[in-house]
């Protein structure tokens, strides 16, 4: 593995390292208690159900109670992968017909009523700490309930969103409650949410069950159709329990990488590899890679979002070609179709054989003494989701069925009891010839997620750059995830935008960052080791276990 200078570190930070587990979460005091689990004695999964409800009380925009939950899971114990999709489904009562009959099929908006789907996290959290938890649920949720009783002190970046969301919070259904005094939060300032406290607290005493078949399954219905919505009881009683789903996963660079499967879009960032490791790419330690290296990556990620746009919906109501999607001859003939010296900004999806080959997401991962490992995205969507509360619970509810297509016959059409597409995708990677757990990673915001998966593993993997180094290299965004999008790169890269030009590709250099990650890697050399990072994008912090419990 590769250490860069300080010299090259945009984010001035060093990779941190941990010999009895680590927790890496998009903020401080998040990683922290979720660090506090382990050092008492808890695994992965308890410190990564500690960490999600904490990231509820502290960055209420990005993430929540009302919102949905993916996860990967390594079990040291039989070196296997497990997947958990935590989404939940769109109102029996919800189809195209309706949208028409409303006028608002061609132009729902993306904060209506409609588009709140059955929340899925609360039934994840207590379903990963059922399977592979240690603890009592209500153990590991007792900080964050503190720290939505007592208060704490909001940072700047989770200040910033809470302020950007403010008027859709003004303007939803009983919104208000998340405003304090009226107003968001300014950075520094001391935040209460008793009433997200009382919910947590539901959730330690009584389970899941409250949430879909009890009180606050009535709130949230009853919210929903004030708001205009369909959501029933019945839809929210119809939840499944352990959504345990098989990973999908891909060879690349001495490790495999796996991913939720679709729903899920994990399935673009396994495809992007797919035709990326076609490729001869020459090794670099710089944090700025070279022009014709992005052009490749660019290129790749273009075909697998127009796959992805065109194949990935909810395979309970469609068949997903996963299988010929991620065969090895599909990526090589996608790989064939891309000039190294130009660009093809409009790129449609690829031709299968019979037979043949919403910066408003928090993603976090953590790993014990043990050598478990658990990677997780918990989301609302868009910033506050619909930014709709049910009355006196304290958390807003999501808006993934705005991930729908309101085109007839798409796989991925609004329907009744459907699954949108879902842009939250955690990974990790095994070794190829061990089977051992080598990272946990993830690059959460919407439709950037898979373009930082494909970033940050090429980093890891191809690179053996450290995780922090993998997370501070400048990045590149297709604009809004479309395979035939502009090219947005970050600040820093006006060299490689002239270049890219060149090419033929449509470039803006933009002052802001793409995305926030976190990445846990093993180190090579002492299989007792690990690196952690988190993204300077953030407010994200990654913490050390100080001793084996």
């Amino acid at each position: 593995m590769h250490f860069a200078s300080l010299d090259h570190y945009v984010s001035r930070r060093s990779p941190v390292a941990a010999r009895h587990g680590a927790v890496a979460a998009s903020q401080p005091l998040a990683a922290t208690i979720g660090c506090d689990v382990l050092r008492a004695g808890g695994n992965a999964a308890d410190a990564a159900v500690a960490t999600a409800a904490a990231l509820q009380v502290t960055v209420p925009a990005q993430t929540g109670l009302g919102g949905d939950l993916f996860a990967l899971y390594f079990d040291a114990r039989d070196s296997q992968v497990y997947a958990l999709n935590g989404s939940g489904r769109s109102p029996a009562a919800l189809d195209l017909a309706l949208l028409e009959r409303e006028g608002l099929r061609a132009a729902l908006p993306a904060d209506h009523a409609h588009n709140v789907t059955v929340p899925g996290a609360p039934q994840a959290w207590h379903d990963l700490c059922a399977r592979f938890g240690s603890r009592p649920l209500a153990e590991l949720l007792a900080p964050a309930i503190d720290l939505a009783a007592s208060g704490f002190a909001i940072a700047p970046l989770s200040a910033r969103m809470w302020q950007d969301g403010a008027a859709k919070l003004e303007a939803a259904v009983h919104g208000a409650e998340l405003l304090p005094d009226g107003h968001a939060p300014r950075a520094g300032q001391l935040v209460t949410n008793p009433t997200l406290a009382h919910s947590l607290q539901t959730l330690a005493s009584d389970g899941p069950e409250p949430f879909y078949k009890g009180d606050i399954a009535r709130r949230i219905v009853e919210v929903v159709r004030e708001a205009g919505g369909v959501l029933s009881e019945e839809d929210l009683a119809a939840h499944r329990e352990g959504d345990w789903v098989e990973p999908i996963s891909l060879g690349y660079a001495g490790v495999r990488v796996w991913e939720c499967p679709p729903n899920g879009q994990g399935l673009a960032a396994l495809m992007a590899l797919n035709a990326l490791r076609s490729f001869e790419l020459p090794a670099s330690s710089e944090p700025v890679l070279s022009a014709a290296r992005y052009h490749l990556a660019i290129e790749c990620m273009r075909q697998a979002f127009a796959d992805a746009a065109a194949y990935v919906a909810d395979p309970e109501h469609v068949d997903v070609p996963v299988e010929q999607l991620l065969d090895p001859e599909y990526g090589r003939a996608r790989a064939a179709q891309i000039d190294a010296d130009r660009a093809h900004p409009d790129v449609a999806a690829g031709v299968l054989g019979e037979g043949g080959s919403g910066t408003d997401t928090v993603y976090f991962c953590t790993v014990d003494a043990l050598g478990n490992g658990c990677s997780v995205v918990n989301s609302n969507y868009m910033g506050f989701g619909t930014g709709i509360v049910p009355r006196g619970c304290g958390f807003t509810l999501q808006n993934r069925g705005a991930g729908f297509s309101h085109e007839t016959g798409h796989p991925n059409q609004l329907a009744p009891r459907k699954r949108p597409y879902h842009t939250i995708i955690p990974a990790l990677a095994t070794d190829a010839d061990t089977g051992q757990l080598r990272a946990t990673f993830g690059v959460m915001g919407g439709m950037m997620q898979p373009q930082g998966h494909l970033q940050v593993a090429t980093s890891l993997f191809h690179d053996d750059v450290d995780p922090q180094a993998a997370l501070d290299r400048p990045r590149f965004q297709l604009a809004a995830g479309s395979s035939t999008g502009d090219v947005l790169l970050e600040s820093g890269m006006e060299a490689v935008a002239d270049d890219l030009r060149a090419r033929g590709h449509r470039v803006s250099v933009v002052a802001h960052g793409f995305g926030r990650g976190q990445i846990i890697q093993r180190a090579s050399d002492d299989q007792r080791l690990w690196w952690a990072g988190s993204d300077p994008r953030g407010d994200g912090y990654a913490a050390a276990a100080p001793f084996a419990p």
